[in-house]
């Protein structure tokens, strides 16, 4: 196995311990039912990486609210006791073979395309999101231009992540929370100079659009106390801007991850294309090597197109602590005991998310 032995050393999650450093990564696949309530297919897609050997699973994006977050028909919620009780069987499967699950609480914002509450949308600016919706989650046409947000409106959102990551810990039975704040959703947004216009205290330079996600943060960790794990993602492109990069360059990343870091997250989880790359032109660090020098005492999780196991090794020897496996999950419902065997992974088929990105029966057959 020589380098490959460091994907298999115990790991952690702030406090939350890990079996080994290889996790599922958040992937958006529209199995829910039409209310929001996470299926029996679901419980078994979880289950299936865990028994195959990844320590930890990270879900896909959850909506917080009944109201604006929603982002796709079939994406599961967390706002009330039904959602809250149908994801206990997914974290008790989880958790009887071996793994640990954390929720990631999600609001699309201006990139909503399919929420079952109403057909408008918010976010910081009234500024139409570039691209368009996305076919392999059931969208069609150009994204809705926002309305801008109101101080209420943004109280709720902020009340609107407290709620789900209380029913994360209290019903749902999650092992912590993972704030989505990447992508080009709600808080990335208001983190992204050109889709935030404000000149209020939300707006203006990075460190004052960053302050969604810190209020976000300290709210949620007021919420669920110390004892209970809680993290952030973050990344430069979005799946609508796909190669968009801070104006602000290596400052800005120390900028926004050391005041994260600061607001009382217990890990940073970054994404690039190819996570061991450069972050920007002029300097050769990667935003693994710039978070883990932002902020030295956080656990670091970084994901990009690490389903080769030398690339996985890679950013661990950059500073990352977990590694997240989007595609290779996928390919690779086992990829930790095929790596670990000294099998090669399958390559991921295309063909798994056509047309529509959701859960398919022959992904369930070869994990049972």
């Amino acid at each position: 196995m020589s380098a490959d032995r460091k994907l298999f050393d115990a790991g952690h999650l702030g406090g939350l311990p890990l079996e080994n450093r290889i996790a599922v990564a958040p992937m958006t696949r529209v199995s829910a039912s039409a209310n929001g309530v996470p299926t029996d297919t679901m419980r078994r897609y979880y289950a299936g990486f865990a028994r195959g050997g990844f320590g930890l699973m990270v879900t896909e994006g959850i909506y917080t609210d009944r109201a604006w977050s929603q982002g796709y028909a079939g994406q599961p919620g967390l706002t009330d006791g039904e959602q809250a009780a149908a994801w206990r069987t997914v974290t008790n499967a989880v958790h009887a073979a071996g793994g640990r699950i954390v929720a990631q609480l999600m609001h699309a914002g201006a990139l909503s395309q399919g929420n079952r509450f109403r057909a408008d949308t918010i976010a910081p600016s009234a500024i139409t999101p570039q691209g368009k919706q996305m076919e392999v989650y059931a969208g069609n046409g150009a994204y809705a231009t926002p309305r801008a947000m109101t101080e209420a409106d943004i109280g709720a959102v902020i009340d609107g992540f407290v709620r789900a990551a209380r029913l994360a810990r209290d019903v749902a039975g999650f092992d912590g929370v993972e704030i989505h704040g990447a992508n080009g959703y709600l808080i990335d947004q208001f983190l992204t100079a050109h889709t935030n216009l404000r000149d209020d205290a939300w707006g203006g330079t990075i460190d004052r659009r960053a302050r969604l996600a810190l209020q976000i943060v300290r709210a949620v960790r007021e919420a669920v106390g110390e004892d209970f794990t809680v993290g952030i993602r973050i990344s430069q492109g979005k799946v609508n801007d796909f190669t968009h990069k801070w104006p602000e360059g290596v400052k800005g990343a120390h900028t926004v991850f050391a005041q994260l870091a600061d607001a009382g997250i217990d890990y940073l989880h970054v994404t690039e294309f190819e996570a061991w790359k450069p972050a920007f032109a002029d300097d050769a660090r990667s935003l693994v090597q710039l978070a883990r020098e932002s902020a030295p005492k956080l656990t670091i999780v970084a994901n990009g197109s690490l389903h080769d196991p030398a690339r996985a090794v890679e950013v661990l020897e950059h500073g990352a602590d977990v590694v997240t496996l989007g595609r290779g999950a996928l390919a690779n419902h086992d990829w930790p005991h095929r790596v670990r065997a000294g099998i090669a992974p399958r390559d991921f088929d295309p063909a798994l998310l056509s047309p529509l990105g959701d859960i398919k029966p022959a992904e369930l057959a070869v994990r049972e």
